[in-house]
Parts: structure tokens; C-alpha cells; sequence
């Protein structure tokens, strides 16, 4: 039979054991490769793996597995490893549906992924949870949902589209294929015992299911009460020390490298120098952008990243495999190559380079030479999901006109700095010119215009302020991917270019869009919740190059200035932002005008 799906073990166990003794046929055997056993670190010469109804029936010289019609793939010395596992990462973040992400992903090597649909929470809620996660269960790239747990990020500053709570996390635990709860952000709220933070954690542990974390603080006593909890993972960790503190404190070490989080050079001197034992820890991406999708790879990336600062090859894949599945509780299932397991397998040719030449999941041939060999099913959004940009009416230059509250010919202001390659921002007051009564940006201190646009409900809420850092001398953008409660931002040189990126942008359903002088440079469509595309991989990849170009056109410099400025408005993250309720202080948690008042200066 042919193995469409991956058929339950115990559905298929005897005749699995009927094909190891010879008295039945495999469907595909790998014939002659060099086995990387995760289970021992060892690589095992002039191996034979046999499969069949998805699963691995046996493993060594499988002449006795081979009959008439049994698919025999030559491996000629080739690496078999098991498929790679992302064990926390944001579909969202590579503007692709959970389909066009499989295919990318798949062509590179992951059968596997923990997703944490955060983002679409904070658009649709739970339903919009559901939709990615139902994509994902017909796709041959096996998708397992950890339920977003931190939704909204916060409720004082900012107005997300949906909000989830306790009685939300329990029933989607109950959905088959949810492994977790997603990455408690909210650690303040576990330590000092938010209801909502600590019914949920209590609601995945009495289901029996992981707890998946989000540490940044140096704070050790509030680290152990957070592990104490239930939480316990985290993929926040950017120094050695934080790792070596983390890994003896028996939490499982996510090792982050993404499109913008490069952790892997640093955290993993735990290994290379410190010579930790591995065992409870694992390679993970978080965000990547399509860019990174297309030219580097996704999970095998992570793991290549890990080989070149020092990590042995199989003790990498280890990392990317069974590590993942071990502490997601899935060990039987997928993350090795063992007897009765899901045969998800890759034949690679240099364990270094990572860059596999056959993808094989549930034992299919999914993907050769890097390229998609099987076809996937298409899934259809509702339309809801393609409405999701909400204004309660077209926008216009006045709307971005930010009135002083006095007579003076300058003022004083609070500005939003953001700092290139970071997602922290820096609080900074700036003089800026008032002419009738406007407050006027600045471009020669590169002061321009902002604006948050509550986007979800048609509301009509706009808050004003200014930005710094950008550098654009003309034109203007904007985003309806800002995390995380994913409001309209515009940001420009002009109030007529800024209503004309938004309408524009709202137009088309979301996504991220550069003009000048009333004309479209480059644009991101997303009409999926205003976070997704619905293209292929490439299309995509290929508008976000455009993109940044437009950015450079409009005079800036920074590198992959979209991505900074859709964390402008994410309240959460010291020390200033910028939501659609107004100004946020985030060291202080509180709303700040963006007017401080006349200047004499």
C-alpha cells in the first residue's frame, strides 16, 4: 500500500515486525548509507533503512525487506539522519502561509515544527489559531501547535484584536496535534501570580502537556520561581552565563538563531567550552524572514551555525532531533531513525554543509536537490481572515496632524529612538518647529511623524507621534505586521504620503508598503490577518528585497529596517512605544503625552 499517511503504530506494529523478519515486503528501502545515530552519537557505515505505511520497519543490511515492487533508493555512502524539529518558531514571521512555509522548510530539511501562532491570536483570537493549525494537519511537514499563552502582551497600553484566557487554552489543549502552551512572555505575571498566567500554566500541566517559556531577566530567584512553576524552556538566552545558569537549573535550552537573533555564536560556548552535557538542549529559529528561508535554509541553518562554532556534527543533529522530540514527550514518534518510528529521513552529503539531497517524510519523497517533489494540498482562508484591516473610514493628511497645546513657535517632545539591529528602543525628548499650531517633524535631527491606527475594530483611534533613527529624508511607510497586537503603523516625511501608505495598505488587506510623492515603491502584500502572503516563497522573498530597496530610497541605511520598525509599537519591551492608545513608558508601564510642552530654547 502506499503510505499517504503515517498510519497509527499500533495499527501497523505487527506487520512492521512481519517486514523486519523477512516475511513481507517494504514499501522503500534506503539501500547503503552512513547512519547518524542520535540515540548513540555514532556514524554507522553501509546501512540499509526499510520502510513502510509511513513508518521504519527496520535498519542494517535489508536485503530480506526487498521485494518486486519495493522502491529502492540508492544512498552511495550518503548520510540517513532523522528529519529536523524547530521546536519553537512563529510561522507569521516568514509573511507565508503555514502551506508555502512547509514547502520551503521541507526543501531544507525540517519534518517537524512546534509553531507558536501568536501573532494571528492577536488578530482572530482562537479561531485564527485554529486556522493555521487545522493548514497545518493536512500538510506532509508535521505541524504541532504550542497555544499562545500571552494574549494580548499587555492590557493597559495597547488594544490587541482578540484576547485569550484560561478557559481558551484549555479547550485547544484538547485539539489533537496542541503539544503545549506557547511561550509564557508574561514571567512578572507567573512569579507573582496573575491569575490568568497561572491558570493557564495549571491548565497545561493537568493536560499532561508542555510549558514553553520566554526568560530575559538576570533575576535568578525569579528564574528559579519561573522554572518552579512549570515553565521550562526558554529561547531567550543570549550569554553563556544566562545558558550554564539555565541548563543547571534543569531547564531545556533553546538555542536561537533567526533572521534577526543571532544567539548561536555566544550561547554555545556552554558546549564548546564549558563542555555541558547536551542532552536538554535544542537548536530553534523563532522568526525568520523569507530571506533567510531562500538563501540559508531553515533548522539545518541553525544546525550548520552550531557545527561551525566548534559543536561535533552529530552531537548538532542531535540538537535538531531527538532533543526536540524528547522534551516535547513525542520520543516514540518522530526525532529518530529506530524501528516503528515516523520515517521521516533526510540523505545528506557533507554533514558540515547540511544541506540535504533527499527529503523523505512519513516515507515519501517530499523534496530532491532542494526542490519540491510532492504535491501539497491548498488550503482556503476564510474570508473573515482576508478582512481583517478595519478602518473606520479612509484616512486622510489631517489625521496626521499632531496639535500643540500651546502658542509657542517651538515645542518639546518625546521621541521613540530605535536602535538598528535591536528591538530595544531608547527614550529621547526633542525641539521640533510649531507652525500654525502643527507640530512639524525635524529631518535635520531626523525627527519624523508616526502614527499607531487601531486596525480591528474600526474604532477610529489614532495616536501621534514622532520617530528617530530611520533616517528617511522623503516619503513614508507602513505596517500591519507590529507586534504584537498588530495595529496599522505609518511613519513618514509627510502627512499626504503617510494617509496615502495607509489606504493603501489597507487596500490590499495589510502587510508592509513604501511610497513617495503619492506613489507605491515596493509593497508586501498580506492579506491573510495582515501578517501572511499568500505567494510562493520566492514571490515574496522577492517583494521584501524591493522593499528594502525603497527603504534605502527613502534614505535609510539600517539593515532590515521593516523589522524594526514593526517592533516600534510593542509595549513590552523597554523603553518607549508606540500603541494606538498613545505613547508607552514601558520602564514604567504607564501612557505618556507626546507633547512635554513649549520651548524656549
Amino acid at each position: 500500500m502506499s503510505s499517504q499517511k503515517r498510519q497509527k503504530r499500533y495499527e501497523v506494529s505487527y506487520r512492521l515486525g512481519q517486514i523486519a523478519m523477512g516475511q513481507a515486503a517494504a514499501e522503500t528501502v534506503i539501500k547503503d548509507g552512513t547512519l547518524v545515530n542520535v540515540f548513540t552519537g555514532e556514524l554507522q557505515e553501509h546501512v540499509d533503512v526499510a520502510m513502510a505505511f509511513g513508518r521504519i520497519a527496520y535498519i542494517g543490511q535489508a536485503d530480506h525487506t526487498i521485494g518486486e515492487n519495493t522502491n529502492v533508493i540508492q544512498a552511495n555512502g550518503r548520510y540517513i539522519a532523522p528529519g529536523l524539529l524547530d521546536g519553537h518558531m512563529h510561522v507569521e514571521s516568514t509573511m507565508l502561509t503555514v502551506t508555502e512555509f512547509a514547502k520551503a522548510a521541507m526543501a531544507k530539511g525540517t519534518t517537524s515544527i512546534f509553531m507558536d501562532p501568536h501573532e494571528i491570536a492577536n488578530v482572530f483570537g482562537s479561531e485564527g489559531v485554529h486556522w493555521m493549525h487545522e493548514e497545518g494537519q493536512q500538510l506532509p511537514l508535521k505541524v504541532f501547535t504550542t497555544f499562545p499563552s500571552c494574549v494580548p502582551a499587555t492590557t493597559d497600553l495597547e488594544d490587541a484584536g482578540a484576547a485569550l484566557g484560561v478557559a481558551d487554552i484549555e479547550a485547544g489543549l484538547q485539539w489533537p496535534g496542541v503539544e503545549g502552551l506557547g511561550e509564557v512572555m508574561n514571567f512578572p505575571g507567573v512569579v507573582y501570580g496573575d491569575p490568568t498566567m497561572c491558570g493557564e500554566i495549571e491548565a497545561t500541566l493537568k493536560a499532561g502537556k508542555t510549558v514553553t517559556g520566554h526568560f530575559p531577566s538576570e533575576d535568578e530567584r525569579m528564574l528559579q520561581a519561573y522554572i518552579a512553576s512549570g515553565v521550562s524552556s526558554c529561547h531567550e538566552t543570549v550569554t553563556r552565563e544566562q545558558a550554564l545558569q539555565k541548563v543547571r537549573l534543569g531547564m531545556h535550552l533553546m538555542i536561537r538563531e533567526g533572521s534577526a537573533w543571532h544567539d548561536v555564536k555566544e550561547v554555545i560556548k556552554v558546549v564548546t567550552e564549558d563542555n555541558v552535557c547536551t542532552d536538554n538542549m535544542s537548536l530553534v529559529t523563532d522568526d525568520v524572514y523569507p530571506m533567510t528561508l531562500l538563501n540559508l535554509g531553515h533548522l539545518n541553518h541553525v544546525v550548520r551555525r552550531a557545527i561551525e562554532e566548534g559543536v561535533d556534527p552529530v552531537k548538532a543533529i542531535q540538537m535538531g532531533t531527538i532533543n526536540v522530540a524528547r522534551y516535547f514527550g513525542m520520543e516514540q514518534e518522530i526525532g529518530s531513525i529506530a524501528p516503528g518510528k515516523a520515517a521521516d529521513i533526510l540523505l545528506i552529503d557533507d554533514l558540515k554543509q547540511m544541506v540535504p539531497s533527499l527529503v523523505i517524510a512519513d516515507g515519501e519523497v517530499v523534496a530532491e536537490s532542494g526542490k519540491i517533489v510532492k504535491e501539497f494540498p491548498v488550503y482556503e482562508y476564510p474570508a473573515e481572515a482576508r478582512s481583517s484591516v478595519r478602518l473606520q473610514r479612509a484616512l486622510t493628511a489631517d489625521d496626521f496632524l499632531l496639535r500643540s497645546k500651546g502658542n509657542a513657535p517651538q515645542t518639546q517632545v518625546n521621541v521613540v529612538r530605535v536602535i538598528e539591529n535591536s528591538a530595544r528602543t531608547a527614550k529621547m525628548t526633542a525641539t521640533l518647529p510649531v507652525i500654525e499650531g502643527i507640530i512639524q517633524p525635524d529631518l535635520a535631527q531626523d525627527v519624523i511623524q508616526m502614527a499607531c491606527i487601531e486596525r480591528h475594530k474600526g474604532t477610529g483611534q489614532i495616536s501621534l507621534g514622532f520617530a528617530s533613527g530611520f533616517q528617511l529624508k522623503s516619503g513614508a511607510v507602513a505596517s500591519t505586521v507590529a507586534h504584537d497586537s498588530h495595529n496599522l503603523l505609518v511613519m513618514g516625511t509627510s502627512p499626504e504620503d503617510m494617509a496615502f501608505a495607509a489606504n493603501e495598505l489597507a487596500a490590499c488587506g495589510g502587510g508592509m508598503i513604501v511610497v513617495r510623492d503619492g506613489e507605491v515603491l515596493a509593497k508586501v502584500a498580506m492579506p491573510v490577518a495582515g501578517l501572511m502572503a499568500d505567494r510562493p516563497l520566492e514571490t515574496v522573498a522577492a517583494e521584501v528585497v524591493s522593499m528594502e530597496e525603497a527603504w534605502k530610497e527613502l534614505g535609510c541605511p539600517m539593515n532590515a529596517p521593516f523589522m524594526t520598525f514593526s517592533l516600534i509599537a510593542l509595549p513590552v519591551i523597554p523603553d518607549i512605544r508606540i500603541t494606538n492608545r498613545g505613547l508607552a513608558d514601558v520602564t514604567e508601564f504607564k501612557l505618556i503625552e507626546t507633547e512635554i510642552g513649549p520651548s524656549t530654547v
